[in-house]
Order: structure tokens, then C-alpha cells, then sequence
């Protein structure tokens, strides 16, 4: 789960992170009020969508007071903000956050995320600061400094004096981040996070560190420890669809190509669209029923596919091991014979029940093309969309 700067910085705020004066407006006059509060100059109005290069697609003005506040404010609420990360359709702006401006002398990146390989969190810290760490770690590896941290330890102060260090900071400067670093990893780990961001963390001409961005995502898997994260949740940052899949225990994400693709497990959803992909198709969206799927699960998730308009192919590649191939089978075929289909549906299954799932299909008198693995699955999607047309 995603949530909004506004959101972050508040969290960050309760674990001592130094975060600029400020908070969230949904109106041009709450903007003004907002602007009168901080006081000084300049102030900061800053669209609040779940995207980032916000500045660059016009969500961030710099202003030196209140009336100039309520009149960027009039300009960003309610635009729709396109940026790298939103995709063409882009995003409807519905709030923005008012803030103090900050001096900045130099940005900083850091942030924690799971490292997978080593099954443990990784701590990484950069001077170069206000780009993606992606880019960082793509054109200058070296600039990232990395410090692993074993959970059932936790963060022990050496390391984060190892980090200050291994920057080129002073004591001073050491002590400072020392405190950022622990800060943010605590929140990291007492959150269930994903992902916990600070980019850009700014010194300032006065040797102070403060977040002046900040992104948090959570494990969907630790919100029932979270009440309240859980309801930091903002609808209308997330595609319908996936809404109501997530009402059913249902995994699904909006894709730009044409092939729905229903599956159970990550790992085959994976291999799926890669397959899709190899053979000429493009998946339009990723729909895992996961290994407990009952009938009704399945069926709604059908209808959820369906409801795509972009959809033209349903291929539905199921390896039956907890979920049964026959439970599978009885979902769909309800479905559709619920929902008006008038796309061609490919089906692979193998595993547990699979020859019940098969003769259940067989004997649905519904037009379902089977293939007997995942390559012939991908040839006949292909196959499908050129009769189509």
C-alpha cells in the first residue's frame, strides 16, 4: 500500500525525523490559510499524488506568500498531473501539501528496502540525492553507500556512524544523520514497510538535515497490525479495478496490452506475460487468484478480467497445486456462463484434479480453446487475436 507525502512526513515526524513546517490542503482557501501559519518565505505547494516527478510535470511551486499560495493552489487542485510514473492517462490532483520552504546547501538519498538476496534489510545512502536511486546505482555505484542490517539485532549505532563516515562527514554531521538513519529504519521496521524513502534529504546552510521528500509503501501483508495505516488508504490513487479485486483477496494490476491473463502464484504470473511477450502478445493486466482460491473467488476474479475493455484474449494458465485445477474450472465456467464473453478464452492447467478440470471444461458447452502447456497456451493467445482481427 501506498500513501502520500503529506502522510509520510508525518509518520517520519513521530520517529524524529526533521520534516519542514506545513501540512495538507484540499482547497485554495485552506491553502492561504495554511501559507499564514508557516509565515516567512518562501512556501512550498506541492501536488499530492501517489507518482513522482511531480515538479517537472508543473506539480510544485515555489511562492513568497499566502495570496500566491491560494492561487497556485487554484492552478494545481484539480489538474490532471501526467508524469513518468503516472503513464499518459495521468493523475487527478484532489489535494495538495503547503509548506515551509528550506535552504538547501546539499541533497542526500537514503532509503531501506528489503534485500532479497541476502534476506535481510539494506540500508542505502547517497550523496547524490534528488534522483532516483536507480539511476544512481546504474551510472555511479560507487556514490551509494550500502550497510546491511540483520533483523533480529537491528540497527546498532556503529553502523550508522559507519554510514556518516564512509559520506565524508564531519562528527557533527555524523551525529545528525545518525539520528535520521535510525529514525528511518525504525520506521521501516515497526511499520512492516516496503519501501522507506527520504529523496531528497537536504542539509541546510545551518548543518541541519531535514526530509524534504518522502516515501513510504507498505506490506499489504502487516496492515491488520496496522490499523492505522491501514487507513491512510486513498481510493482514489488506485485503478478501480484493483479495488475490486482487493475486495475479494484478489491480486490484480492494470496493464497497457490486450491479453488478460489469469494465473495463480507471482512467480507464474511472471513467466506468463513473459511468454505472452516472446511470442508477439502484450498482457493486459496481471491477475493472480493466489493457492486458496474457492469458486467464488474465481469467478468474480473472471468478471474482474472481463471487465477490461482493452481485454480482447483471456488466457488462463493455472498450475494446480493447493488450488485444484477442477475448483478452477468450475469458477470460470460459472463465470461465463454469467458474464457475456464474446472474447476467446485459452486455458492451460496442470497439476492437482487437472483431468477433472479438464472434463469439467470439455463438458461445459462453452467455446474454450485448452493447450497443454504454457508455449502452445502463448501460440494459441496469438493465434486468437489474429482471427479477431
Amino acid at each position: 500500500m501506498k500513501i502520500h507525502e503529506y502522510q509520510a512526513k508525518e509518520i517520519l515526524r513521530g520517529y524524529g525525523i526533521p520534516v519542514p513546517k506545513g501540512r495538507a490542503a484540499e482547497t485554495p482557501e485552506e491553502a492561504r490559510k495554511v501559507a499564514e501559519e508557516i509565515g516567512g518565505k518562501p512556501i512550498v505547494v506541492k501536488a499530492q499524488i501517489h507518482a513522482g516527478g511531480r515538479g517537472k510535470g508543473g506539480g510544485i511551486r515555489v511562492v513568497n506568500s499566502p495570496a500566491e499560495a491560494e492561487k497556485a493552489a487554484k492552478e494545481i487542485l484539480g489538474m490532471t498531473l501526467v508524469t513518468h510514473q503516472t503513464g499518459p492517462a495521468g493523475r487527478v490532483v484532489r489535494k495538495i501539501l503547503v509548506e515551509e520552504g528550506v535552504e538547501i546547501k546539499e541533497e542526500l538519498y537514503l532509503g531501506v528496502v528489503m534485500d532479497r538476496s541476502r534476506e535481510c534489510p539494506v540500508i542505502m545512502v547517497s550523496r547524490e540525492g534528488g534522483v532516483e536511486i536507480e539511476k544512481i546505482a546504474a551510472e555511479s555505484p560507487e556514490k551509494i553507500v550500502k550497510e546491511w542490517v540483520e533483523p533480529y539485532v537491528g540497527l546498532r549505532p556503529f553502523q550508522a556512524n559507519k554510514i556518516g563516515y564512509e559520506l565524508g562527514f564531519d562528527p557533527g554531521q555524523v551525529g545528525k544523520l545518525r539520528s535520521v538513519v535510525s529514525g528511518l529504519y525504525k520506521t521501516f521496521y515497526e511499520k512492516d514497510c516496503l519501501l522507506a524513502e527520504i529523496n531528497p534529504l537536504v542539509l541546510t546552510g545551518g548543518g541541519d538535515l531535514i526530509a524534504l521528500d518522502a516515501k513510504i509503501n507498505f506490506d499489504d501483508n502487516g496492515l491488520f497490525r496496522h490499523k492505522e495505516v491501514a487507513a491512510l488508504r486513498d481510493l482514489n490513487e488506485e485503478a478501480p479495478l484493483e479495488i475490486e479485486a482487493s475486495k475479494y483477496n484478489l491480486n490484480y494490476i492494470k496493464l497497457d496490452g490486450n491479453v488478460g491473463c489469469m494465473v495463480n502464484g507471482a512467480g507464474l504470473a511472471m513467466a506468463t506475460m513473459d511468454i505472452i511477450k516472446v511470442f508477439g502478445a502484450e498482457p493486459a493486466n496481471f491477475l493472480d487468484v493466489g493457492g486458496g482460491a474457492t469458486v467464488e473467488m474465481v469467478k468474480n476474479g473472471f468478471k474482474i478480467l472481463m471487465s477490461d475493455p482493452a481485454v480482447k484474449v483471456v488466457f488462463i494458465n493455472i498450475f494446480g497445486g493447493i488450488l485444484r485445477c477442477d475448483t478452477l474450472a468450475r469458477g470460470v465456467t460459472e463465470a461465463v456462463e454469467e458474464v457475456k464473453v464474446n472474447v476467446p478464452i485459452v486455458v492451460r492447467l496442470e497439476g492437482t484434479n487437472v483431468e477433472e478440470g479438464r472434463k469439467i471444461l470439455r463438458e461445459s458447452g462453452l467455446n474454450f480453446t485448452v493447450a497443454s502447456g504454457m508455449q502452445e497456451g502463448a501460440q494459441k493467445v496469438v493465434e486468437a487475436l489474429k482471427t479477431k482481427g
